[in-house]
């Protein structure tokens, strides 16, 4: 099993910034990929952006090109970097990550969440 620990969320204006961050441990290294999540109020879960274990990345229509997910092998963390963050990224952000790509929209293995609010 693989336990995801998230952190860097919290509020910011329109047009700026956030870098979240996911640190796994456990049975890493037979992931096939990892991923953030996101859920608002009154909607449901949905993928943002996944990296494969061979650097692989695909993102939401609505987060391209302004957020970028990577990974970093010897820290066996995944990030995310939003940029121009929009009212409407306002959500609960969750990393997850499975040992199967067919999971890649609902993973068996997710972290706690982690706070994303977008001020207008």
């Amino acid at each position: 099993q693989v336990q995801l620990v998230e952190s860097g969320g919290g509020l910011v204006q329109a047009g700026g910034s956030l870098r979240l961050s996911c640190a796994a441990s456990g049975s890493i290294f037979r992931l096939i990929f990892m991923g953030w999540y996101r859920q608002a109020p009154g909607k449901q879960r949905e993928l943002v952006a996944t990296i494969t274990s061979g650097g692989s990345t695909n993102y939401a229509d609505s987060v391209k090109g302004r957020f970028t997910i990577s990974r970093d092998n010897a820290k066996n963390t995944v990030y995310l970097q939003m940029n121009s963050l929009k009212p409407e990224d306002t959500a609960v952000y969750y990393c997850g990550a499975d040992y199967y790509s067919g999971t890649a929209y609902s993973p068996n293995y997710w972290g706690q969440g982690t706070q994303v609010t977008v001020s207008s």
